[in-house]
């Protein structure tokens, strides 16, 4: 398991990102010491030596983190950069992004933290300023904001708490504000201050500040961004129940423009005002509504929560709604295809309990760059279809505009652990098949498994045998074998099928067949529950 992590840190943009980011911050932690080391002016603090050293490097380390820390969160900055610099920084997996950067917050806060005991004991017992340990500790300023910083990010940060609880760990890291306070003010008791003989005593720090802050005022101008979208007019047009719990929302916002493959954050403010929740569209941009299918965790189930479910009552889609729809007029039975569903958004509309929603975005994923790649091989499993229900419809759409770009074959593969979940997917499947002019376009796989292992997904999904056809010009008719051929697999599941995939796209490379590999990174399922739920 170390091996493949170190194996997984190591290869690609990880590779990149993390070259430039951990030797950025050596740099960074020895200029900070050189700085102080050599500056005369405080001549007094360096007799305390190593630990007034150390705390200083770290010190500037933790600067630099203050001012990234905010970056990988100003979504809307990442959708117009994301393009851009894919290969410098991984902006497809912001959160992994804001991790890291809150990983090396951590250890130099805790080195940080340790060297200025030591300095706080050293003071004192030196006396090079008439001050105790126990005085600096709780009447200065830069002791106190850094353990509220402390206490603020990190007691509820940790993956098992945010498992267990995670309310907790949004509230409490959505107190941002006060650990941003706490960060720009955190030097305004000038514990480093010093001057040459017979000059004033000055402050000497680094005044960081002046450019972390900008961080946060991009923050809060974001903050105040997404809430003036998602508060502009929205209207719920249909709520659909579907089979194995699947609800379908579909909604109207003439302000919101979106491309297939994204996702949003929705808010009912009746089920909390307060959380938001993301998932894919399903919908393609030139339907007619914008939809998200949701599928409700059930009701024993403590994994994931209880905010699906009660989002579910709150829309009438129930168990019992299903069940009874036939028999009451709380619904109206219709038929998607070969699969049956129930529209319950007329009931709601006509007792006037229809509720507010409220949408963010949308934002960038991975599948934007479908039409990009010569061959997409797109892998769901279970719900993770969602995003390619918006490709595949997409598709369809640019099929009858003659306007596909680069893309000449698509492979479509779905493995799901029950036959009610294909149900309400096969109308657009059958659809897409039936106004194929070329047979070989789209190649739809569907498999039904109670358990996908490793072997299985690799075998029915990435194998030599599409780099051969392509190769031979098999696959791709009229193909010039000077040309190299762009793959992109594109895959939404669970993480530990991700890193076998991966591992086999990029061994399928060759000179002249190139595979990529992409995974959807802002959510681990798309249900809408705590345990899933990302940060706003």
């Amino acid at each position: 398991m170390a091996t493949s992590w170190w194996k997984n840190q190591l290869t690609g943009r990880r590779l990149v990102w993390n070259i430039l980011f951990y030797v950025g911050h050596v740099a960074v932690f020895a200029y900070g010491w050189h700085k102080q080391a050599s500056d005369p002016r405080l001549a007094a603090l360096n007799g305390l030596k190593f630990s007034v050293w150390i705390s200083r490097g770290a010190g500037l380390a933790l600067g630099v983190d203050g001012l990234l820390l905010m970056l990988p969160v100003l979504r809307n900055v990442v959708r117009v950069v994301r393009p851009r610099l894919t290969w410098l920084a991984p902006l497809d997996e912001n959160i992994w992004f804001h991790r890291q950067i809150a990983y090396s917050l951590l250890f130099f806060t805790i080195v940080h933290t340790t060297a200025h005991y030591v300095n706080m004991i050293n003071v004192e017992r030196t006396q090079v300023r008439k001050e105790t340990a126990w005085g600096i500790m709780y009447t200065q300023p830069g002791a106190f904001t850094g353990h509220v910083m402390l206490v603020i990010m990190y007691t509820t940060a940790h993956h098992r708490i945010r498992a267990q609880c995670f309310e907790a760990f949004w509230y409490t890291h959505h107190l941002a504000f006060f650990f941003l306070l706490g960060l720009y003010t955190h030097a305004t008791g000038c514990f480093v201050r010093g001057a040459l003989p017979n000059e004033p005593v000055q402050c000497l720090g680094y005044g960081s500040w002046r450019w972390t802050i900008w961080a946060g005022i991009a923050y809060f101008i974001e903050r105040v961004v997404r809430e003036v979208r998602a508060r502009r007019a929205t209207r719920i047009v249909g709520v659909l129940m579907h089979p194995s719990g699947a609800m379908e929302i579909r909604f109207e916002k003439p302000s919101f423009k979106y491309k297939s493959g994204q996702w949003l954050f929705l808010c009912v403010p009746e089920v909390s005002k307060f959380q938001w929740h993301p998932f894919t569209i399903s919908s393609a941009p030139d339907d007619p509504y914008i939809s998200c299918h949701i599928r409700q965790g059930a009701a024993n189930s403590a994994d994931e929560g209880c905010t699906d479910r009660a989002l579910g009552d709150r829309l009438g889609c129930t168990t019992a709604v299903a069940m009874e729809s036939s028999k009451s007029a709380i619904g109206d039975e219709k038929t998607y295809g070969d699969a049956a569903f129930v529209d319950v958004s007329r009931a709601l509309a006509a007792a006037g309990k229809m509720p507010t929603l409220r949408v963010d975005g949308p934002y960038g994923a991975p599948t934007e760059d479908v039409f990009k790649h010569e061959v997409a091989v797109l892998i769901g499993l279970g719900i993770g279809v969602t995003p390619f229900a918006s490709i595949l419809k997409n598709i369809w759409y640019m099929q009858q505009k003659n306007q596909l770009g680069a893309l000449r074959r698509v492979e479509f593969i779905w493995t799901n652990r029950d036959t009610g979940s294909f149900e309400w997917f096969q109308t657009l499947l059958k659809n897409l098949e039936n106004a194929q002019t070329d047979p070989n376009f789209l190649r739809i796989s569907m498999y039904l498994t109670s358990k996908v292992s490793e072997d299985m997904i690799q075998n029915i999904s990435i194998n030599g045998s599409i780099r051969n056809a392509i190769e031979t010009g098999e696959y791709l008719k009229g193909r010039e074998s000077s040309l190299k051929t762009t793959v992109g697999v594109y895959y939404c599941g669970p993480s530990e099928l991700a890193k076998t995939l991966k591992r086999k796209a990029l061994a399928t490379s060759s000179s002249s067949v190139q595979f990529s590999f992409q995974k959807e990174h802002f959510v681990g399922s798309f249900l809408y529950s705590q345990s899933t739920t990302a940060e706003r």
